[in-house]
């Protein structure tokens, strides 16, 4: 079992950005789908472990997320937080002192929606 979200966050010139991400974990996909009914307020923003290349489901990026490390969180440590678009530029440079682990917790990305099929379309 596999379900598709995305999340938005504003680049630093001010237009909003979205990124796809995988989720196969039946209780992750649960959680998600909780998030988005109930309205959520404060666990919105989503955290997990970058795998530097492009997939097809998330195509306007040159890397994903592991589904296996996806969660959702309130708060998180400043090290791990960066714009989608930084990221992006700087690929090549996570791991190390940027994105330590490649764990990635963008502060301001907040989920969206569920999307029924790879090509972007929300639910």
């Amino acid at each position: 079992m596999e379900a598709y979200f995305v999340f938005e966050q504003e680049s630093p010139d001010g237009k909003m950005k979205q990124f796809i991400f995988q989720l196969d974990n039946p209780t992750k996909i649960e959680e998600a789908r909780r998030i988005l009914r109930n309205g959520e307020s404060l666990k919105v923003h989503v955290q997990g472990t970058i795998i530097p290349r492009p997939v097809a489901y998330n195509p306007d990026w040159s890397f994903h997320l592991d589904p296996k490390s996806i969660g959702f969180f309130e708060m998180q440590m400043e090290v791990c937080d960066a714009n989608v678009t930084l990221v992006e530029k700087h690929l090549d440079e996570i791991g190390g002192s940027f994105l330590p682990r490649c764990f990635w917790c963008p502060w301001s990305s907040k989920l969206m929606a569920e999307i029924n099929d790879t090509a972007g379309r929300r639910e």
